[in-house]
């Protein structure tokens, strides 16, 4: 990998994404460093953006804003409006329901089958 990055993850326990992006309280942030190294960084409280049935577009953009340093974000599910949203963001957005180390693992080799076919220069 030629540079590091930042992963936002939506679990509620620290070990299995587990959390739909609108619903979720805490994010946890994990760096990735050139050598793929993974490294847990902090935990980042949100206020939720989904409750009582209803969908706070100011959070959203509130919640977004507060993980815009991080590249992915790995959630069990999330909607197709704060899907798009967050790539305007710079946020790739992956539902990857599992244990987080395994999900990170996923990511970073599909990072790197990316890089294969990515054009550089």
């Amino acid at each position: 990998m030629d540079d590091g990055f930042k992963i936002a993850v939506a679990s509620s326990d620290g070990v299995v994404i587990n959390k739909h992006f609108g619903k979720s309280r805490v994010f946890r942030i994990y760096s990735v460093d050139e050598d793929e190294r993974v490294h847990f960084e902090e935990v980042r409280h949100v206020t939720p953006v989904c409750e009582g049935g209803e969908h706070d577009e100011d959070r959203l953009d509130q919640n977004l804003q507060e993980l815009s340093d991080c590249r992915y974000l790995l959630v069990a599910r999330i909607g197709s409006e704060a899907y798009l949203r967050a790539e305007h963001y710079g946020i790739e957005s992956y539902e990857l329901p599992g244990l987080i180390d395994e999900s990170i693992d996923r990511l970073i080799k599909f990072i790197k089958i990316q890089n294969l076919f990515t054009k550089k220069g």
